[in-house]
């Protein structure tokens, strides 16, 4: 039901909604985090040196020299989804995010299906970063001694396993020990990429105004027309995959029960990391391809022998040999800035969900000492190393198909989000211009373009050709896997519901539209 609060405005208030009453406190730790480190959190959690490295490449090869405009298209939507996470956190500043806020729009069954897509999607990304941190860790140790057969060992099955659960672990007790823990480490490791970041930017520039390599191309603001892509299944595919570039800003929100001035902090420090990250890929992508190229040949970025790592190929034609190893540090120290700081989003998801009751009452317990979802973490962190050990003792394919079907997830319940600003707001719409593009018009244009990419990638998924090759009885495994654990979900949310009908009947977490507050 729609309340209507009548009661002087306060001078300052810059929110126009009353706090929700049934939103409960989680004990988390208040004030652990201020602007900055909430941006950082946000910008590690993406990793974008990581992500660079391994859809550079695959990008070029999708669009060519489009690759820039594309990168700016994926960012479109992410920016418009920020607007909606930003004005649903000043309305509810809950840890729960995007589980909590669909639930006050569209009731406890769609929240909690929403809150599901985003555990089960950084699960999958967290088992993806290990088993990338875990490769470049052999692979650096390789580089640093001269020694291949040190950088072999990742080839060795048992070894790469044991590393990569290591790896987690100590993800696991960082994340653990609160985020006074966190943000020690993530200044140190989002500094290191991005300074090297940097440098690799400005020797590639450089190298593109000697000519050194044949392949280089001298600068066009063609590159930045998204319409020049030849075909729509090519923009498609390449806008997929910038989109997959920008997940995970999100982890700024995730903390804004523990972050200063928990309503406007966590939504600034959004916005701040989604302009870190897109001017890093635009300045990235486009000294890359003048120094060598978009083609499939020699260093070229669409080349596919080497698309799949670009850094790994660049590193020393770029930046030669001593300063290359930096490179190699950074795709490292990105994949391991973010395997700890995805552990944030997760738990606080579990951590809300289960003090509403929608997940056992287990996980809603806090540490005493660390004020963190103790319990909720540690889940987390068994759940990613479970899943990697059996996708990868099963096989190679299946692990790599699910990571193709993580752009479901991500489009799922970003979506979710944004409608769910919209439809919790559509009281306000109509009292100004802010409010109407804000709170309406952005998060349905994003929610819009993000829903026709998740049934796009639904409708390409079925083709066995998508991912791995792999099929099910005919049928793509990714589609499979993606439709399977969305499915999953719904089952178990089912089962739940029987155990804890309170939420389901919404007595918990109640269906809402914010209180007015108007002028006395």
């Amino acid at each position: 039901m729609t309340q209507l609060d009548v009661r002087p405005r306060v001078a300052d208030t810059e929110s126009a909604v009353a706090p929700e009453g049934d939103v409960r406190g989680k004990g988390l730790g208040k004030g652990s985090v201020g602007l900055v480190g909430s941006a950082v959190i946000g910008i590690s959690t993406v990793a974008p040196v990581y992500c660079l490295t391994s859809t550079l490449g695959s990008t070029a090869g999708e669009v060519g020299v489009q690759m820039p405009a594309v990168f700016l298209a994926g960012f479109l939507p992410m920016l418009l989804v920020a607007f909606a996470y930003r004005e649903l956190n000043k309305a509810v500043p809950d840890c729960g995010t995007s589980f909590t806020w669909t639930v006050k729009a569209f009731g406890p069954r769609i929240g909690w299906m929403c809150g599901w897509g985003l555990v089960i999607a950084t699960i999958i990304v967290l088992s993806n970063l290990a088993g990338v941190a875990t490769s470049y860790f052999w692979l650096l140790a390789g580089e640093i001694t001269g020694n291949p057969s040190i950088a072999a060992l990742d080839d060795d099955k048992l070894v790469h396993i044991a590393t990569c659960l290591t790896l987690i672990a100590a993800a696991t007790a960082i994340s653990y020990r609160g985020m006074t823990a966190t943000k020690g480490v993530q200044y140190t490791l989002v500094g290191l990429q991005l300074a090297v970041l940097a440098i690799f930017v400005a020797m590639a520039f450089q190298k593109a105004s000697a000519g050194t390599f044949d392949t280089g191309l001298d600068f066009s603001w063609q590159w930045m027309n998204p319409f020049a892509v030849e075909s729509m299944g090519a923009f498609t595919a390449g806008l997929s995959l910038s989109i997959f570039m920008y997940w995970g800003w999100d982890a700024c929100l995730a903390t804004n029960e523990e972050t200063t001035g928990s309503a406007k902090t966590p939504g600034r420090a959004s916005l701040i990391a989604m302009v870190v990250l897109v001017g890093s890929y635009l300045a990235t992508g486009i000294a890359a391809q003048m120094a060598v190229g978009s083609g499939a040949a020699g260093l070229g970025l669409g080349n596919p022998e080497t698309s799949g790592n670009v850094f790994a190929a660049l590193a020393g034609p770029v930046m030669g040999p001593m300063l290359g190893i930096l490179l190699f540090v950074a795709v490292l120290a990105s994949a391991t800035a973010s395997l700890q700081t995805t552990f944030i989003p997760v738990a606080r998801t579990v951590l809300a969900m289960s003090t509403y009751e929608a997940l056992p009452a287990s996980y809603a317990k806090v540490h005493p000492r660390f004020k963190t979802p103790g319990r909720a973490t540690v889940m987390a962190g068994v759940a990613t190393g479970a899943f990697y050990t059996v996708m990868t003792l099963v096989s190679e394919n299946v692990l790599t198909d699910t990571i193709f079907a993580l752009g479901l997830m991500i489009c799922f319940y970003y979506s979710l989000t944004a409608f769910a600003c919209a439809w919790y707001f559509r009281g306000e719409l109509r009292r100004s211009a802010r409010d109407l593009f804000f709170k309406g018009v952005f998060p349905v244009l994003g929610g819009l373009l993000l829903a026709a990419v998740f049934l796009k990638t639904l409708v390409d998924m079925w083709n066995p050709s998508y991912g791995s090759g792999s099929t099910v009885l005919g049928v793509g495994s990714v589609f499979v896997i993606g439709v399977g654990l969305l499915a999953l979900g719904l089952v178990i949310m089912l089962v739940t519901e029987r155990r804890s009908p309170a939420f389901f009947r919404g007595d918990i977490l109640t269906k809402s539209t914010p209180a007015l507050v108007v002028e006395d």
